[in-house]
Formats: structure tokens, sequence, C-alpha cells
């Protein structure tokens, strides 16, 4: 596994939400674009944004972000299919066992201390030559551990 992140924590539901709305407007810069954010961006989706449906329309979402700050899209860098899905899924999970009634930032914060929520979790599923693979880039994979 790789080295341990202190997660930084989101001040306050508006932070949230900047990011959130920043990823749809491609408002954000690309430092702005954390693994944090990446995080913050789903839950605040799933929880305030139902008309979006994350594993449906997310891909295209990062994708059209990347490329707004200069980014590439390829079978080497930018948007990644499979991680994106795993954490999807992951923050489902999160959000099915925490309290509604929480501030979306609680929430968020929650999240990011969270097994789930550390950015070498996937490799407890994938080993890194599946999961950095180029298969795993551009579509879903299934995990191998």
């Amino acid at each position: 596994m790789s080295e341990h992140h202190e997660p930084r924590p989101f001040t306050d539901d508006a932070a949230v939400r900047r990011i959130g709305e920043g990823l749809l407007a491609c408002a954000l810069v690309r430092e702005d674009w954390t693994h944090e954010a990446h995080l913050a961006a789903c839950l605040y989706l799933l929880v305030e944004r139902p008309d979006i449906l994350p594993e449906r329309d997310l891909p295209a979402v990062i994708r059209r972000f990347n490329e707004s700050v200069g980014g590439v899209n390829d079978e080497a860098q930018g948007y990644h299919e499979t991680i994106t899905q795993v954490y999807v899924k992951a923050v489902r999970g999160f959000l099915a066992r925490t309290d509604p009634s929480l501030p979306l930032a609680e929430k968020v914060n929650a999240l990011l201390r969270a097994e789930e929520g550390q950015r070498d979790w996937p490799l407890r599923f994938y080993s890194p030559e599946r999961l950095f693979s180029k298969e795993a880039r551009l579509g879903w994979v299934e995990p191998d551990l």
C-alpha cells in the first residue's frame, strides 16, 4: 500500500458545494481537483443532485473537466473508469451507513477519515498491475484480489 496521507477536511457545506458545482461547471482550477475533492464531489452529487447518476454521468463530467484545465484523457492519463466506479460504489456504501441528517461537510469529512476514503483503498481489491492497466483506465475491470 502507499504511504498514508492525512485528509484535508472541508470547513463547511459551502466548500463542498463549491467543489461539486465547480466540477460540473468546469470552474475549478486543476489544483483544486485533489483526492479529497473527487470524493467530496461524488458525495455531493449523490446527496444533493438526484438529477445526476454518478455511475453514468461522472465519466463525461470528469473527462470534460480534465480537458477544461488542459488535461488529456487517454490510455495513460486523465479519467480512470475503474477507480471512478470503485469510489462511487464506496461512497454509496458509506452513505448507506451514515446519518442522513449530518451536514454535508461532516459527511464528507467522515468519509475522508473512513477506510474507503483512503487514497490506496482500491488496492485492497486490485493489484497495482491490474488497477493501473490501460484496460482499467479505459473501462471497468473486476478486482483480482
